[in-house]
């Protein structure tokens, strides 16, 4: 796991991960720090290398200013939920205003729909459809969209990365 040279993670979702080879190769040009190592080790001729589990970059990469409309960071926005009905799992967009009546490929104007709810909406308005929005949909903040991504941690998550992930995140009262 690749953190920034403030020791946060690139991304939490998804996880900014590297191949060994990659956190290796950065290693041994001296790209980043080795913070934390997996038991196993690479070979070669005359070096062996404790394959890294958490590297910190050496120069501080400035996060975006604005989150990238792609349909990934709108998913994850609305946190992989319907906006019409709240189901969650298969996602398609919607455009709130459908874009035969005008409407922009905006963040302002598109949401995760199911597929039944996107095809009962079709081209009509809310109103003609007899739908509402359980969210506005806006354009969140990048530090909004990580915030969002801790709650959806990836499947595997080795203990060396657990300092790492979480030590930035508000405490509950």
């Amino acid at each position: 796991m690749p953190a920034n040279a403030d020791y946060r993670p690139l991304s939490y979702y998804p996880l900014s991960l590297w191949p060994w080879q990659e956190a290796v190769k950065a290693a041994v040009l001296e790209r980043v720090q080795v913070v934390a190592g997996y038991d196993a080790v690479v070979r070669s001729p005359t070096t062996e290398i404790q394959i890294p589990s958490v590297v910190v970059l050496r120069d501080y990469v400035r996060p975006a200013r604005t989150a990238a409309f792609t349909r990934f960071n709108l998913f994850l926005r609305d946190e992989f939920t319907c906006q019409y009905c709240g189901a969650k799992g298969d996602m398609t967009f919607d455009h709130v205003l459908p874009r035969a009546r005008g409407g922009r490929t905006s963040w302002d104007n598109v949401v995760a729909a199911c597929g039944p709810c996107n095809l009962r909406k079709g081209s009509k308005t809310l109103r003609q459809a007899g739908m509402s929005l359980r969210r506005r949909p806006i354009r969140p903040e990048p530090a909004a969209l990580q915030n969002i991504g801790r709650k959806f941690p990836p499947n595997h998550l080795h203990e060396s990365w657990m300092d790492f992930l979480y030590w930035d995140a508000e405490l509950d009262a």
